[in-house]
């Protein structure tokens, strides 16, 4: 658990909470070091359970049962074991190897017990303990064969109801909710595992169907059921590679999942059950699903299983076929095409798909900047250079933003034709800075485009004749502060007046780079000592800021 910092602690829990974590440092008992993960007791308004891990890719992550805690947040307990792991960062090995000491005893002093204390142990502990009763209680009932008790208990321990508040269950409730439902794989599983592999496949069936129907009552944001679904999945699997179920049956039950909108919980993919299935459940697998999307060609689970088994025998002109059976209004599919083209061998096929998109799009409606983008590049690496910019040019008329500027730029100036197309570019802008409600968004894109090409003076005049955003104005004092240094300097001044009036360490970090920018242009004009006399005039006015006179000490203001 050396792989953290205190600054991670501060980024994770935030300022606030980081602060009030130090203050129960006293508070941290019983803890104990596991392989990258830390626990102990933290004792606030009760005594709460906290756990560290520091896993791959996550990073580090934490659990605490409190109030704050449950609902997902970093808070002060965690913060306060994170702080204390570092505080005993030298002596965390030797409480690990004493952890793994005590569990090996314990296994020991387990493995010494005669059949008669190891069942007085174990009915102790069924009466003080609820779950591990009921546990227990499955595990009896897989095993005597009671497939009817087994079902009762599944169906209980997958039915939301203790957990759920006004028909819902809340985040704070939907991880015991979800390690309760575990407890109904492991007990499918078992069945597998005991020689009932039927049986696993019958209720593991019906145990997706009820999770399916409960899903959406569920906050599951940290993908919890998700992986109750992925687990109940491979349950099915195995039981279905030891029980060899009848493959056209199950054939229509696989399509049948696929299609009915369970399958973004369990993720089952039919192929996986080849060896199940065999050559005749595979022919069937087929069957059904042309059927269904013969019957709902727009369907997104009927493509998808069209597009799957299509893919996995190498038949690229069916999955064109699926794709072209529903295409999108913006040329988004034939881009999906040309690069399935692509990738199997067929260039001409794919660019003749691209150019069919573009052609398609209807006049209301935007082209998908990824087709546009791929039938630029294959233009220009054909060395069809004016036919990128005629898209390009498209492109930019019917959305007019700097990046269509810029792209339309980069085609032109590949094909030697930038000056005409420029002037073209800038009819429209200029249109547009007319209607001077498009400041309010951001400004005109006539300055952005101006700004982007360095045309410094033609964006000013812009600027002055049509309004621009404050942004803008920015930009085009930093442009201008060489050749127009008094014009950039009243930018200033103006930008940085209203943030006097503000407070934060970003609002003063931006006041100071103004200040940079004000003292830069008084160089230039020759007039430092004015300079001086309006900073010491800002000085004494921000005075009480400590954090801005700090800042502005460090840059020399």
């Amino acid at each position: 658990m050396g792989g953290f910092t205190e600054a991670d602690l501060r980024v994770l829990a935030g300022r606030r909470s980081f602060e009030r974590g130090e203050d129960y440092l006293d508070a941290v008992t019983a803890l104990e070091v596991g392989d990258g993960w830390i626990t102990a007791t933290v004792h606030g308004t009760d005594a709460y359970e906290v756990e560290l891990s520091l896993d791959e890719p996550e990073g580090l992550t934490g659990e605490c049962d409190c109030p704050y805690g449950m609902e997902g947040n970093f808070c002060k307990h965690l913060v306060a074991l994170g702080l204390t792991a570092l505080a005993r960062s030298e002596s965390l090995p030797g409480e690990r190897t004493r952890a793994r000491s005590r569990v090996q005893d314990l296994d020991a002093w387990l493995a010494a017990l005669s059949r008669d204390e190891l069942l007085a142990l174990v009915r102790e502990q069924i009466a003080e303990d609820r779950q591990v009763r009921r546990r227990l209680e499955l595990r009896a009932a897989s095993a005597r064969g009671d497939l009817a008790e087994v079902r009762t208990r599944i169906r209980e321990l997958l039915d939301i109801g203790s957990f759920a508040r006004y028909g819902y269950v809340e985040y704070a409730d939907a991880r015991a909710y979800g390690k309760q439902a575990s407890q109904a794989v492991s007990a499918i599983a078992a069945l597998t595992a005991t020689g009932r592999p039927a049986d696993a496949i019958s209720l593991s069936r019906e145990a997706m169907q009820m999770l399916s129907e409960v899903q959406d009552a569920i906050d599951d944001s940290d993908g919890l059921l998700t992986e109750v679904g992925a687990a109940l999945a491979a349950v099915h699997l195995d039981a279905c590679h030891a029980a060899r179920p009848d493959p056209e049956e199950t054939a229509r039950w696989l399509v049948g999942h696929v299609l009915s909108g369970s399958d973004d919980l369990t993720g089952i993919d039919p192929l996986d059950y080849e060896d199940v299935l065999g050559d005749r459940g595979l022919a069937g697998i087929r069957k059904l699903a042309l059927e269904a999307w013969r019957s709902n060609r727009t369907g997104w689970a009927e493509k998808y299983l069209m597009e799957r088994l299509a893919k996995a025998a190498g038949d690229v002109d069916s999955v064109i076929a699926v794709h072209a059976a529903d295409l999108a209004r913006d040329g988004s599919t034939h881009l999906v095409i040309a690069r399935e083209l692509d990738a199997a061998g067929r260039p001409g096929d794919a660019l003749r798909w691209a150019e069919r998109g573009i052609g398609e799009v209807s006049d209301t409606t935007t082209p998908a900047i990824g087709l546009v983008d791929y039938l630029c590049d294959r233009y220009t690496r054909s060395d069809r250079f004016f036919d990128a910019v005629a898209v390009r040019r498209a492109h930019f008329t019917a959305h007019r933003s700097l990046a269509a500027y810029q792209q339309l730029r980069t085609a032109a100036q590949a094909a030697d034709c930038w000056e005409a197309e420029r002037g073209q570019a800038l009819v429209l802008l200029r249109a547009d800075a007319a209607q001077r409600e498009r400041v309010r968004y951001g400004g005109p894109v006539l300055i952005d485009a101006l700004l982007d090409d360095k045309d410094t003076d033609a964006a000013w005049q812009a600027a002055t004749a049509s309004g621009a955003h404050d942004r803008q104005w920015l930009a085009l004092a930093d442009q201008a502060r060489t050749t127009r240094p008094a014009d950039a300097l009243r930018v200033y001044q103006r930008l940085a007046e209203p943030l006097e009036k503000e407070t934060g360490n970003a609002v003063y970090q931006r006041l100071t780079s103004l200040l940079l920018s004000m003292r830069d242009c008084h160089r230039r004009l020759g007039t430092p000592d004015d300079f001086a006399a309006y900073l010491a005039a800002l000085r004494a006015g921000q005075k009480r800021k400590r954090n801005l006179m700090r800042l502005l000490d460090q840059h020399g203001l």
